[in-house]
């Protein structure tokens, strides 16, 4: 059965933010979003974790990773799963990333005429814990259940100070001193905002949060030999039953899952990068037996590994999951 978080209103704006004062500065966001990204695809900007993207029709489903991050779409819409939960933004809502994540998502409203643009920076835990001591932000206690990713009302308050941010790359001479003045803001505006509890969590050096994020990068370093739970739950001490249920709270998947989808992708990068063949991939990755990885590579990416690989050579133009 498939988890969704309900539905969100309809463009709530709050009182002391004038409706025209929003519009415009989406409107504006979304023209600087296009000039920095001209075509279909991810950019790249001279601020480091700072990107566009921009895609000008729906896409099929397809698999990623996200990085801890905030991304704000000024024009069209994306559909994001993680595990079975279901998460959708669209201009009047932004996404968080609080942690390391294998997602599948696919852009729903995108065209030629308006296309998907959004703007997606990454977030820099030791930046983030830094304006959470400076500030006396209060602690968020830990709440079971809290997934890894969070939509929220994207409000002006954010989107000006994305704004600055990216007005500032067409004087790179200011960008050193000014950009992270901005990054600051925005980073303030999402910890003092309805999200501000997951990405004060993500904030902390103790607690479950910090436990799981210790997981998942050790689960990341050592994706390729086999996982004992026993031996992760003592890496980041805790038992393995509590490591199971915080792990599958935020990821939405079990730590032996999370390491399948991580083996899988990296095996996906390794046929297209060097050109290895299937069984080679497989056995890079830690896979012993070559019918299981065609299997669970299959269930994954919906064609057993040759066919999707021939499929991405010939440039298919749908198989982003950027931002």
């Amino acid at each position: 059965m498939t988890m969704s978080q309900p539905a969100l209103p309809a463009d709530t704006v709050p009182s002391d933010e004038a409706p025209g004062r929003l519009a415009a500065a989406r409107r504006e966001l979304a023209g600087r979003i296009a000039r920095h990204a001209p075509a279909d695809g991810t950019h790249p900007s001279a601020y480091p974790g700072l990107s566009f993207v921009r895609f000008s029709g729906p896409s099929a489903s397809n698999c990623g990773f996200y990085r801890p991050s905030l991304t704000i779409a000024a024009q069209g819409a994306k559909r994001v799963e993680l595990g079975e939960a279901v998460y959708e933004y669209d201009e009047r809502h932004f996404l968080l990333s609080s942690f390391d994540l294998p997602v599948q998502a696919r852009i729903t409203c995108a065209s030629r005429v308006e296309p998907y643009l959004c703007v997606a920076l990454d977030i820099d835990p030791q930046r983030l814990g830094e304006l959470v001591g400076e500030h006396g932000l209060p602690p968020a206690p830990e709440a079971p259940g809290m997934r890894g990713l969070a939509v929220g009302t994207t409000p002006v308050a954010l989107i000006e100070p994305m704004l600055r941010l990216v007005r500032l790359l067409d004087t790179p001479e200011h960008l050193p001193v000014l950009g992270p003045l901005a990054e600051r803001e925005i980073l303030y505006r999402v910890l003092t905002g309805e999200l501000g509890r997951r990405l004060r969590q993500a904030a902390l050096s103790a607690g479950a949060s910090s436990q799981i994020a210790r997981a998942i990068a050790w689960i990341k370093e050592n994706y390729t030999v086999p996982l004992r739970i026993e031996a992760l739950a003592q890496a980041v001490n805790m038992s393995p039953s509590s490591l199971h249920h915080h792990f599958k709270a935020v990821t939405a998947m079990s730590p032996l899952q999370f390491q399948k989808q991580l083996r899988l992708r990296e095996a996906r990068t390794l046929m297209l990068s060097e050109l290895l063949d299937a069984g080679s991939a497989a056995r890079r990755v830690g896979y012993e037996s070559a019918s299981q990885f065609s299997r669970e590579y299959s269930r994954l990416f919906g064609s057993p590994p040759l066919r999707d690989v021939a499929r991405l050579r010939d440039g298919d133009p749908a198989e982003t999951v950027a931002a």
